[in-house]
C-alpha cells in the first residue's frame, strides 16, 4: 500500500477548510495584534519603574510602526516566493522573542530594539498586512464574509487578552505580564500557523469549497470578469504603478488609517479634556472595539452583496459622522451622544479592515499579488503614522483638537472618493452582482 500524498489529504477534508485558515487567522490576530497593543498597558509601569521621558518612552511604539512600514513591501515580496507559513511563523518567533526579551530591559535602546522592532517586525506579519496578502485566495463568493470574521479576532481579542493582562500587570509586575504573553505567543500560535497555505490549489482545493462542483465555480468566476482584458495581465509591482488604480487605492487607504489613529490616538485624552470622566473616556474606547467585532461582519458580508466600494464609503462616511460627533461633545458632552460615536467609530468606521484586502485583491490578483498589496498596506501605515502626528501638533499650535478633526473628516470623505474611483467593480463583480447579472 502507498503512502497517500499531502495533496491528496488535505482533498479529503471537508469543504470548509477554507473556514478552518480563517479561524486560524481570528485566533492569530487576535493575539498578534493585541500584543503590540499591550504596550499602552506596559508604558504606564514602565515609565514608574525607570523615571524616563514620556515621549522618548512611547517612541519606542513609534518606532515599531516605522518597522513595520519599511518591511511591508518586502513582506509581499517574501510571501509571493516562501508562503503564509514562512512568514506567520516568522512574525510568530519575532513577537515571541521580543516579549521574552523585553523583560531584560535596563536602557530606552533595549525597550526600542524589543518591543518597538521586535514586536513592531513580528506585528506586521501576522496583522492586516500580512494576513491580507494570502486570505483572499481562499474565497470568491463570500470573501468579504471570511475577511471580516478573521479580521474580527482583533476585536475579540482585545477583550479578552488585554483585560487579562492588566490583572498579571497589577498582580506580578510588567515583566511577568510579558513573559506570560510571549509564552502564549509562542506555544499557540507556532503549531497552529502550520495549518495556513498561501491558496487552496496548493493543497488540490478551490476557493469556497473542495472543487467538486468546478464547472460551476469556473462558470461563475467568468460571469463575475467585467474587464477581461485587464483580468488577463500578469500583474508585477512594477506594472501595478503605472495605474491610476494604485494610486487611487494608496490614497484611500493613507487617507483611511489617517483619520482612524487620529482618532484613536487622542480619543481618550479629548473625552477627559471635555468633561468626561477617565473612566468613561477608556470605557469609549472599549466600546468602539467591542462594537466594531459585529461591525465588521455584517459590513464584511454585506460586501459580498453589494460590493466591496460601496462598503468602503459606509465605512468612511462612519469615521466622519464619528469626527462630526466629537466636535459636537465639545459643546454638548452627554453620554447618548457619546454612544453615537461609538456606534459611528465602530459598528460603521471599523467596516474598513473587512475590505481593505478585498478591493486590491479583485483589481490586481494574481501570481504577485503579494508585492502589490504589501507596498500598497505601506501607504495606509504612512497614514497611520501621520494621523497622530499631525492631529498632536495641531493641538499644540492651536490648543485645540477642532482644526485636527475637521482635517480628519475631510480625509474620510477623501477617502471614500478614492477607493471608489479605483473601482474594483469594473474589474470584478461580487459574488451578489454575479447573481443579478446571470
Amino acid at each position: 500500500m502507498t503512502a497517500a500524498s499531502p495533496r491528496s489529504l488535505y482533498a479529503r477534508l471537508p469543504v470548509f477548510y477554507g473556514w478552518i485558515v480563517v479561524a486560524v487567522v481570528f485566533i492569530t490576530m487576535g493575539i498578534a495584534v493585541n500584543a503590540r497593543t499591550a504596550f499602552s498597558l506596559l508604558f504606564p509601569p514602565i515609565l514608574d519603574e525607570f523615571g524616563w521621558e514620556r515621549g522618548m518612552t512611547a517612541g519606542a511604539f513609534s518606532f515599531g510602526f516605522i518597522i513595520s512600514a519599511i518591511l511591508s513591501p518586502t513582506l509581499g515580496r517574501l510571501m509571493d516566493r516562501r508562503g503564509p507559513v514562512v512568514v506567520n511563523e516568522l512574525g510568530v518567533v519575532l513577537i515571541g522573542v521580543g516579549l521574552l526579551l523585553a523583560t531584560l530591559v535596563t536602557t530606552p535602546w533595549q525597550l526600542y530594539a524589543t518591543l518597538g522592532a521586535l514586536v513592531g517586525a513580528g506585528s506586521v506579519c501576522l496583522g492586516y498586512t500580512g494576513q491580507g496578502l494570502f486570505l483572499p485566495n481562499w474565497f470568491a463568493r463570500r470573501r468579504g464574509l471570511a475577511m471580516s470574521l478573521a479580521f474580527s479576532g482583533v476585536g475579540v481579542g482585545s477583550v479578552i487578552l488585554l483585560p487579562w493582562l492588566e490583572t498579571l500587570i497589577n498582580r506580578s509586575g510588567w515583566r511577568s505580564a510579558c513573559t506570560a504573553l510571549g509564552v502564549l505567543v509562542l506555544a499557540l500560535l507556532l503549531p497552529l500557523n502550520l495549518l495556513v497555505r498561501r491558496r487552496p490549489e496548493d493543497i488540490g482545493l478551490h476557493p469556497d469549497g473542495d472543487g467538486t462542483a468546478h464547472a460551476t465555480d469556473g462558470a461563475r468566476a467568468s460571469l463575475s470578469v467585467v474587464d477581461p482584458a485587464w483580468v488577463a495581465i500578469d500583474w508585477t509591482l512594477v506594472r501595478a504603478l503605472r495605474t491610476t488604480k494604485f494610486w487611487w487605492i494608496a490614497l484611500g487607504y493613507f487617507c483611511a488609517l489617517f483619520t482612524w489613529y487620529a482618532v484613536q490616538v487622542h480619543q481618550t485624552k479629548y473625552l477627559q479634556e471635555i468633561g468626561f470622566t477617565p473612566a468613561v473616556a477608556a470605557w469609549a474606547l472599549g466600546g468602539v472595539s467591542l462594537a466594531g467585532i459585529p461591525g465588521q461582519i455584517a459590513l464584511g458580508h454585506l460586501s459580498d452583496r453589494i460590493g466591496r466600494e460601496f462598503v468602503w464609503v459606509v465605512a468612511s462616511l462612519g469615521f466622519a459622522a464619528t469626527c462630526l460627533l466629537l466636535l459636537a461633545l465639545r459643546d454638548t458632552p452627554t453620554m447618548p451622544l457619546l454612544y453615537l460615536m461609538i456606534a459611528a467609530q465602530g459598528v460603521l468606521g471599523y467596516g474598513v479592515t473587512s475590505v481593505i484586502g478585498a478591493i486590491p485583491a479583485e483589481i490586481f490578483q494574481g501570481r504577485h499579488y503579494g508585492s502589490i498589496f504589501g507596498t500598497l498596506m505601506l501607504a495606509s501605515i504612512a497614514g497611520g503614522a501621520v494621523g497622530p502626528w499631525l492631529t498632536g501638533a495641531l493641538h499644540d499650535a492651536t490648543g485645540s483638537y477642532r482644526m485636527a478633526f475637521w482635517i480628519a473628516l475631510a480625509s474620510s470623505l477623501l477617502s471614500a472618493i478614492a477607493v471608489w474611483f479605483a473601482a474594483p467593480r469594473k474589474v470584478r463583480l461580487v459574488a451578489g452582482r454575479v447573481a443579478n447579472t446571470s
